[in-house]
């Protein structure tokens, strides 16, 4: 290594040295700052005045201010935000949204499964729709199968994803695990970083679930039939159920990173039985359907392309709508194989 390389790896080092604990303050100033503007005061104009006093003072204190105790006053406020953000809890009672208003429950006994809160609406358009709940009872010995969506808003690297149970003498029943907006509100991923959104398991009918995405909200949905044991499915099932039982009883903030659609059912696929290391694509869910392929996890008998292609279901299911064979029709196009 000549004295040139040596003297530009001294350079780099020492500025890297120097930058790295500015790159960390400024994290901590921007994280402060956003969590006091997403906080749980009510009144956006004193959250906004809140955020940027909290960052001139910060920005202050670490960069402009000569005092040595100027850090420890830093360590202090930053401590006070945290305290003040660890102190916000979720809760059951809001002025919801009709589609997440009421939380589903599950009793099991034996081979049966009783759910309540079953959503199935009948929509007229995404906004105009009439509320209906019901119950549906299942038997784990009945289940045959578990099936994978991937709903886009636009095609890119995010995507909502949910699955469907699949019995062999009853309806699919579809569990997507969503945010649970208040009347107005609308999902903002940076807002689902800071406690803005309670968790919801919206459990309900693929009519329901399925449709108001392809036929209201014109979401791009594909459809993916996974070849996991059953055994595999019946465990992730009750996986799913305890944590719906959980969620009726105790309320949980939604975390884009960490509490999240595709973040939890990767988990729960591990619980229930799934082998592999963590992927990129988790967390870039749009791109999970590729994921699920390379791994063996559907049908590989075609490539990749041509699978994806003939998962598409948005033409068939705006040709079914409200048919009662709805969930059958959604599938006809599909690779047979699991």
């Amino acid at each position: 290594m000549g004295e040139a390389d040596r003297s530009f790896l001294s350079r780099f080092f020492g500025w890297s040295g120097r930058a790295a604990p500015i790159l960390c303050q400024a994290l901590f100033v921007a994280w402060g700052t956003l969590a006091i503007y997403f906080s749980n005061l009510p009144w956006a104009v004193a959250r906004l005045a809140l955020a940027a006093c909290f960052a001139v003072v910060s920005i202050w204190l670490l960069w402009l201010s000569r005092q040595r105790r100027a850090f420890i006053f830093f360590i202090a406020l930053f401590a006070g935000v945290v305290a003040w953000w660890v102190s916000i809890m979720p809760s059951h009672h809001r002025p919801w949204r009709p589609e997440v208003a009421v939380m589903p429950r599950a009793t099991i006994d034996g081979d049966r499964v009783h759910i309540t809160g079953v959503r199935d609406f009948d929509y007229r358009s995404r906004d105009d729709f009439t509320v209906r709940y019901e119950e549906r009872e299942v038997q784990l010995s009945h289940l045959t199968g578990l099936d994978f969506f991937v709903s886009y808003w636009s095609e890119g690297p995010v995507a909502h994803t949910f699955v469907s149970f699949i019995f062999d003498n009853a309806a699919p029943l579809s569990i997507s695990i969503e945010t649970r907006p208040e009347v107005g509100e609308g999902f903002d991923p940076l807002a689902s970083l800071f406690k803005q959104f309670e968790l919801i398991y919206v459990v309900g009918n693929e009519r329901d679930l399925v449709r108001v995405r392809t036929n209201f909200r014109k979401e791009t949905v594909y459809l993916y039939r996974l070849n996991s044991p059953v055994e595999n499915v019946r465990r992730l099932l009750l996986v799913y159920l305890e944590r719906i039982n959980e969620l009726a009883d105790r309320p949980e903030f939604y975390h884009l990173l960490t509490n999240s659609c595709t973040i939890n059912i990767i988990r729960y696929a591990n619980a229930a039985g799934r082998t592999g290391q963590f992927n990129i694509r988790h967390l870039l869910n749009g791109l999970i359907d590729s994921y699920l392929y390379h791994s063996g996890r559907v049908d590989t008998t075609l490539p990749f392309e041509e699978l994806r292609q003939r998962s598409l279901i948005n033409n068939v299911a705006l040709a079914a709508d409200d048919a009662p064979d709805f969930s059958d029709r959604i599938r006809a196009s599909l690779p047979t194989a699991r």
